[in-house]
């Protein structure tokens, strides 16, 4: 029989709280933030983890009270009364386990909290509940908060838990007869929004949907309860887990890909991971952070878990959930924990595993792949050393002898290698028409080298860190230092006719003009078509990387390079010759400053290309004059023989 109100009023008691909870509840209830929805995550939490404790006592414990009620959350509101009510059917607490979970604070990150708000950081708000803190999220809605419980045990009391958030609590016996916890929250003005069925319902999918136990708003079931993570791969279907991935990301498209990952050791783990279709996916995708849903028990902890996976693996949706994760798990534990280190190394080998996979068994979606994502696999080999041998397998490349759509990975290169080939050849260049006209092609299309073309920015960085492969070194094509067999005088054409000394007139006076912009001037020994190239010096940075700095504006200027040309092109031929009969004719030093500045085009590194138009213009009309006088005398030798009509 339940006691009266006077007997129960007699018994109540006052207790203040501790200093670190007086602070919290000061900076909670004088302070506004944003999203202060997540206190009806955090009572939903508190809840099914009482539920947990129960199902747990029951398997050991018959003497239990109200053994056959139904294990439930039930949500509440009297919009008249201002009131929200969250109950549970759980554990329930005792008065001295009352006073210990409410009235202190014994998580270590919780201090870290305090100071966290005491500076201002109002996200902390947003993922209160990993500090140990969540029940106290209430007094950020509310004036007054009740808690009235009952333990399982038959002969423990029911108890009532009061406070305003100041410095105080009062407890006092309470008339339940039922098992569990009751919260009852008089809510601020300002906090009404959460009277509105609708609004409650919302916040149940998004953060508790899968909950275990059901989660009742004015007596409508509103949440799922059944995670698709937690079940069998074969008991989900291939629909089933569209539907759950259109229903995570808002995406309109199927995904290309999805995992479903399960282990118990070295850690708990639950996941199901997508690879979207495209790395766009529109204006309701859109976001600034990445990072599958973490849950611990089915209960959202983090929104996007991005310490969960590498950036290079930032396009990747999905959940991850995990018992070995304590809910009160702090933003701090959450990036040096352990546990979370342990998860991440599954993760990504799985995910990995997994793309290789389809690299090989299904090679034409692998493709599918490549073209939207291609680029984060090269920031994982420029940046991830540790799984530097699982990422490399999955490059593609387009190459000299790919066409279409066809691309090649290393291993398919390194099988085609021509007999005696001692490297693996590459170019970086803006894209693919100025690679295939690049000088730096004129000895390998001669000699039918296949060639890897690299168009991409992050090529740069990717090609510093992937030096050889399976044995093989990789080497840029641009390279001054390539060690290529000379080309044989039968495959150029009248490379004897510019002497010796015509050559290096020339090269002297190409050098003079073009001073400290260029390291030297030299001849070349491998072009062909060309009639002149830029080379890298040794340890310097590439064309490719200060190709990057333009794009960025960041500490660029044109680099100090090596020229190289081809005296046996008819070009250099007629240049030399005019060095030798006219050596300071200004013609020389136009072509020279052009033939050097279109090389810096063709590589991407011309800082104003606007400032060649003049020269253009002017060598145009020394090449017409030319023309017009060749064309008179043509006419005056035709008149002087009679051949005027």
């Amino acid at each position: 029989m339940g006691q009266s109100a006077e007997q129960l009023h007699e018994v109540s008691e006052s207790f203040e709280f501790k200093a670190e909870v007086q602070q919290l509840l000061n900076i909670l209830v004088h302070s506004l933030y944003t999203n202060r929805e997540i206190f009806l995550r955090e009572l939903i939490s508190n809840a099914s983890d009482a539920l947990h404790r129960l199902q747990f006592e029951m398997l050991t414990n018959r003497d239990i009270v109200d053994p056959d009620a139904e294990l439930a959350i039930r949500i509440d509101f009297d919009t008249e009364a201002g009131t929200l009510t969250v109950s549970d059917t759980g554990i329930g607490m005792t008065r001295e386990e009352l006073i210990e979970n409410l009235g202190t604070i014994a998580h270590s990150g919780a201090m870290e909290f305090v100071k966290q708000l005491q500076e201002g950081d109002q996200s902390a708000a947003e993922i209160i509940g990993q500090f140990g803190v969540g029940f106290y999220s209430v007094f950020m809605v509310a004036d007054e908060v009740t808690v009235t419980t009952r333990s399982f045990r038959p002969e423990a009391q029911a108890v009532m838990w009061t406070s305003r958030g100041e410095n105080q609590y009062t407890i006092r016996l309470a008339d339940k007869t039922s098992r569990g916890t009751v919260v009852e929250l008089k809510l601020k003005e300002d906090a009404r929004e959460f009277l509105d069925a609708f609004r409650i319902e919302q916040i149940v999918r998004r953060y508790s949907d899968f909950v275990p136990f059901p989660i009742y708003v004015r007596g409508k079931e509103a949440n799922r309860r059944s995670a698709p993570w937690r079940q069998r791969p074969q008991d989900l279907t291939e629909e089933q887990y569209k539907e759950f991935y259109r229903q995570l990301t808002l995406d309109t498209a199927d995904p290309l890909l999805y995992v479903h990952f399960s282990a118990d050791a070295p850690v708990h783990i639950q996941s199901i991971l997508y690879v979207p279709s495209k790395a766009e996916r529109g204006l309701l995708t859109a976001r600034s952070e990445h990072g599958p849903r973490l849950y611990s028990r089915k209960i959202l902890i983090q929104e996007r878990a991005s310490d969960l996976l590498p950036a290079y693996l930032r396009f990747v949706e999905g959940v991850v959930d995990s018992d070995d994760i304590p809910l009160n798990i702090s933003r701090e534990t959450v990036q040096a924990n352990q546990v979370m280190a342990r998860i991440r190394s599954n993760l990504v080998r799985k995910l990995l595993s997994e793309l290789k996979r389809l690299a090989d068994e299904e090679p034409e979606r692998y493709i599918q792949f490549w073209q939207e994502f291609g680029p984060f696999i090269k920031e994982g080999v420029a940046i991830d050393a540790a799984h530097h041998e699982m990422l490399v397998p999955l490059l593609r490349f387009r190459s000299s002898k790919t066409g279409g759509n066809e691309w090649i990975s290393l291993a398919r290169y390194k099988e085609r290698m021509k007999k005696g080939q001692k490297a693996i050849y590459y170019v970086l260049g803006e894209d693919m028409n100025s690679i295939a006209r690049s000088p730096h092609m004129d000895y390998f299309r001669a000699h039918d080298i296949e060639v890897l073309y690299l168009t991409e920015p992050i090529d740069s960085f990717l090609m510093m860190a992937l030096q050889e492969y399976d044995g093989v070194p990789l080497r840029n094509i641009a390279d001054a230092s390539l060690d290529l067999p000379e080309v044989k005088k039968e495959e150029t054409e009248e490379a004897e006719t510019l002497s010796a000394e015509a050559f290096e007139r020339l090269r002297k006076r190409f050098a003079e003009v073009l001073g400290e912009r260029v390291v030297e001037v030299r001849e070349s020994k491998i072009l062909r078509d060309s009639p002149c190239r830029l080379v890298t010096p040794e340890n310097t940075p590439g064309a490719g990387l200060q190709r990057v700095f333009r794009m960025l504006e960041r500490d660029y200027e044109v680099p100090r390079m090596i020229m190289e040309l081809n005296k046996a092109h008819p070009l250099i031929r007629d240049l030399g010759r005019l060095a030798m009969e006219a050596p300071d004719d200004p013609l020389i030093a136009q072509c020279a400053e052009q033939l050097y500045e279109g090389q810096l085009l063709a590589e991407g590194l011309h800082p104003d290309p606007a400032d060649m138009v003049p020269r253009i213009e002017a060598l145009m009309a020394a090449a017409a004059h030319a023309r017009v006088n060749e064309a008179s005398r043509t006419n005056d030798e035709g008149r002087g023989t009679g051949g005027e009509s």
